[in-house]
């Protein structure tokens, strides 16, 4: 069974909404720069997202990821479209 790793939600701007995510939601920010944050619940993470950065989606780990586009926590990914055109990224972590 697959494991989702997050869903990303745009926002128009990252440090109101993590402020917000914050003060009416449990959940601990784990990142946070000026296009994107994640935020940590019991059950998923969530990430905040410029629409001009990055696209709505929901994101599943996937080992078999190859040459995909590198992110800033080493994590490799690749996006693709389901047949309904919702966005999905297939990420893989380095293991250390």
């Amino acid at each position: 069974m697959e494991r989702i790793d997050h869903v990303a939600i745009v926002v128009t701007n990252i440090n109101h909404a993590v402020n917000w995510y914050k003060e009416n939601r449990d959940c601990e920010v784990i990142y946070q720069d000026k296009i994107w944050a994640e935020l940590q619940f019991e059950n998923i993470k969530l990430a905040l997202v410029l629409p001009q950065d990055l696209p709505a989606h929901i994101a599943f780990v996937d080992e078999t990821v190859v040459n995909g586009e590198k992110n800033t926590d080493g994590s490799e990914s690749l996006y693709d479209h389901d047949t309904f055109g919702n966005i999905i990224e297939r990420i893989k972590y380095k293991n250390d």
